[in-house]
């Protein structure tokens, strides 16, 4: 029996279940990245080849969570997520052809990228089921799901190694049954409200709300990182430290692990504190880190611990920042604006393996790359505590009545901005 603050039982089987979901199609998403070491020796790729090639899918990804998210809206989670999973098993099969050229393993890496876009798919699913004063808790623990990275980067390069094509079949009958499974187990919330708007006007109406590209920014920065992080680390591990490409997928599988449980840990604080005062306080870690990092320390114990920090900083980060969509946002819109959020989140992964690239190759060092992490960390962090703390959801974002599109953009869409009484903080959805 559901309650105020008391989920129904099936609130929690479908938060488990699309955990799940999401976890296996971000292993899929990153299967590329582990075994970038093996391409580049195989395929002879520059640093700059070698790291567009495990950017692409981080790229085709990010951007389709934004209709992928519009269609969650209008055709519900029960029919997005089974669907989504099924389609992915195809690139991942493609995989093995494609490996011998690297023009075909780009092009089956676009595709790959449909992987990427099921956290568009979770997000409203789970947001729907959850009471306000559990949705940050209930979005951190989905958020685990991106320990699919954690599982690619440990058990990817291990189980390649008793099998070259061996680890894209274990993903696609790992896929395959998850989609009959998801199909099965999946409910939408009966009372789940239908969009009356078209796809474009949907996405229109979340585009012209300012605190959708407010949060992009901060997303971009914490998730972004992450898959910063999750895509180039093996790498610069391996060309900075010179650690085997299993040593270095191990310890990257150790910072993915890290912010997957640093990500609830986020939602639940962000459920508690302000989540504006969460987001500046952990970017402002990370900032601080990356300065450290930048300096080139030893790996261990310094490096080691810098880099599990900025983990820590960055999956907090990340989980406080949903807290907050979840907070501002009219039922409705949670998929179209969680897919604009979402790709500028993934976009923000998209570029720092291209620098980092290409600044290695020009100068090999990496510390312009963490310069720049903490200057953008920084900056977030700022932004977040002056600027966010003064965003307050209107009645109608925290009951989730919400009138048409046009309704929406008139009236900010949910978001009332300064407006709010002086020392009235929001505190975790306990509207």
């Amino acid at each position: 029996m559901e309650t105020a603050d008391a989920p129904a039982p099936a609130a929690w089987r479908n938060l488990i279940v699309a955990t799940v979901g999401f976890t296996l199609t971000f292993w899929a998403w990153d299967l590329i990245a582990p075994l970038g070491s093996d391409y580049h020796d195989r395929l002879g790729l520059t640093s700059v080849q070698q790291s567009l090639l495990v950017a692409v899918p981080v790229l085709v990804g990010s951007l389709g969570r934004v209709p992928v998210g519009a269609l969650t809206d209008r055709y519900g989670a029960r029919r997005m997520f089974p669907l989504v999973s099924a389609l992915t098993v195809v690139p991942v099969l493609l995989l093995i052809p494609a490996r011998d050229s690297y023009a075909a393993t780009l092009a089956v890496g676009f595709l790959l990228g449909l992987a990427g876009t099921t956290f568009a798919i979770g997000v409203p699913l789970v947001n729907s089921w959850f009471p306000p004063a559990r949705r940050g808790f209930a979005l951190g623990v989905f958020g685990m799901g991106m320990g699919g990275v954690a599982l690619s980067g440990y058990f990817t390069p291990r189980i390649a190694q008793r099998g070259e094509h061996l680890p894209f079949v274990v993903v696609a009958v790992a896929l395959a049954v998850y989609a009959v499974l998801a199909a099965l187990l999946l409910r939408d919330r009966p009372d789940r409200p239908m969009p009356a708007a078209s796809l474009g006007q949907r996405l229109a109406s979340a585009g012209r709300l300012r605190v959708t590209w407010e949060l992009s920014a901060l997303y971009a920065i914490g998730f972004g990182g992450i898959v910063a992080f999750g895509v180039y680390l093996p790498t610069y591990l391996k060309s900075g430290y010179g650690l085997t490409p299993t040593d270095a997928g191990t310890k990257a599988a150790g910072f993915a692990l890290l912010t997957v449980v640093a990500r609830p840990f986020g939602g639940w604080l962000a459920d508690r504190v302000h989540p504006a005062v969460v987001t500046a306080g952990a970017l402002g870690f990370v900032a601080l880190l990356a300065i450290v990092q930048a300096f080139d320390p030893p790996l261990d114990p310094v490096g080691t611990v810098c880099l599990l920090c900025i983990a820590a900083g960055l999956g907090t980060a990340s989980g406080s920042v949903f807290a907050l969509v979840s907070q501002v946002t009219p039922q409705p819109q949670v998929g179209s604006v969680t897919g604009i959020v979402g790709a500028v989140g993934g976009l923000g992964g998209f570029v720092p393996p291209l620098v980092m690239g290409a600044v290695y190759s020009a100068k090999g060092s990496y510390s312009i790359g963490f310069m720049l992490l903490s200057d953008l960390a920084l900056a977030g962090c700022v932004y977040a505590y002056v600027r966010m703390r003064t965003v307050r959801p209107s009645a109608d974002a925290a009951g989730g009545v919400v009138g048409d599109a046009a309704g929406d953009a008139a009236g900010g869409g949910g978001v009332r901005v300064g407006g709010a009484e002086p020392g009235a903080p929001v505190r975790g959805g306990r509207d």
